[in-house]
C-alpha cells in the first residue's frame, strides 16, 4: 500500500510524552513489517524539521533526519501545486487548516495516495482514510 505520512504522524511517532505516541509506533512497526510504500512532500519535512527542533531540539531532527526519512520517498512540490494548496486554503477561509495540509492533499491526489499516516482530522474530511 502507499501511504502518505503527515507531520502529526512524524511528531507523535518521536515524542515520548505526545498523547498519539503509543498509537503511532505501533502504526509505524506495522507498517514497517508489511510491503508498503511511504511518501511525504519536502514541505512535510520542513514543517516536521521546525516543529521538532523547536519542541525537541536538535537530537530528535537528527534521529529523524537518520532513520525514518530515508525510509521514505519525498515529493518535491512543483509550482503549480502549491498554487492549488494555497488556493485551497484561501478558499476554505479556515483559521485552523494549514497550507502544508492542503498542498498534501494535493500532492495525496495527484500521486493517487488514499491513504495517510496521520493524526490530524482534516485528511480525514478531504476524504482520506487515517492509519491508526
Amino acid at each position: 500500500m502507499r501511504i502518505f505520512i503527515d507531520t502529526s504522524a512524524f511528531y507523535a511517532l518521536l515524542d515520548r510524552d505526545d498523547a498519539n505516541h503509543p498509537r503511532a509506533r505501533v502504526a509505524w512497526t506495522s507498517m514497517l513489517e508489511g510491503t508498503n510504500s511511504f511518501f511525504t512532500s519536502n514541505y512535510v519535512l520542513v514543517e516536521s524539521h521546525a516543529l521538532l527542533q523547536h519542541r525537541l531540539g536538535i537530537d530528535a531532527v537528527r534521529g529523524y533526519h537518520e532513520d525514518i526519512v530515508p525510509l521514505i520517498h519525498i515529493e518535491f512540490v512543483a509550482p503549480e501545486v502549491h498554487r492549488s494548496g494555497m488556493g485551497a486554503l484561501l478558499s476554505a477561509s479556515r483559521r485552523n487548516l494549514s497550507f502544508v495540509d492542503c498542498v498534501s492533499f494535493e500532492v495525496m491526489r495527484s500521486l493517487g495516495i488514499k491513504t495517510v499516516f496521520a493524526f490530524d482530522p482534516h485528511f480525514e474530511e478531504q476524504g482520506f482514510t487515517l492509519i491508526p
